[in-house]
């Protein structure tokens, strides 16, 4: 008789903490130090890691720094595809509801692509995506609220990307501590990097099986 073997990511709720820092984004370099390095659980089940995730918080929003290594071949960005194309997505709750199965407006969905975008295709692109099946969704983000700038190397990228607190409906750390989250780095060549389980599991529309960031201030 053919056994089945659960995920290991899906049998926990993982948290993590995300620190606090003075300055989410500049005209500079977040310069992310391994402090705001945020684990990930996808190896629980064997599959490899080939992207950092740092973040960092404050009133003003959060921001991300990904950091990819591995490659050989080119990266494949399109700003009219985004939902295909190698970049990272993340989820955001600003209500951390985690015994619920379709998306409320507090849920939001965000895409950020190292290159791909403007007149010659060479600029980071920055976007929001509905969530299916969502029972309502957050308001639209007007166009260049959300920041992002993406550096090639000759063995991956670098991809820095902010969420402001106006893209985020609720966000109120003062009283909402915890964030609902999840992410994926998608890549052709190198496959999908998630926060924890894979992609067997409805994480683009299911908020059940997201993780929690802790917004620590010291």
């Amino acid at each position: 008789m053919a056994q089945s073997i659960l995920s290991p990511p899906f049998l926990f709720q993982f948290s993590v903490p995300v620190l606090y820092r003075k300055k989410i984004w500049s005209n500079g370099p977040l310069d992310y130090s391994d402090d705001y390095l945020l684990q990930s659980f996808g190896n629980l089940e064997g599959r490899g890691t080939f992207a950092e995730i740092r973040a960092g918080w404050n009133e003003r929003g959060i921001s991300f720094s990904i950091n990819v290594t591995g490659k050989r071949q080119g990266l494949w960005c399109r700003e009219g595809r985004t939902e295909e194309s190698d970049g990272f997505q993340v989820w955001i709750d600003t209500r951390a509801t985690h015994n619920i199965h379709r998306a409320s407006r507090f849920c939001h969905r965000y895409v950020f692509l190292p290159t791909g975008g403007g007149h010659q295709a060479a600029e980071a692109v920055g976007d929001q995506l509905l969530i299916d099946r969502a029972r309502e969704n957050s308001p639209p983000v007007r166009p260049g609220e959300l920041r992002s700038r993406g550096r090639l190397r000759k063995d991956g990228y670098l991809l820095e990307c902010c969420v402001p607190a106006t893209c985020l409906t609720g966000y109120d750390p003062a009283e909402y501590g915890k964030l609902g989250f999840f992410y994926a780095v998608m890549d052709r060549e190198l496959g999908w990097q998630t926060f924890s389980v894979g992609s067997q599991f409805p994480f683009s529309e299911d908020p059940s099986t997201w993780g929690t960031l802790e917004l620590v201030r010291d």
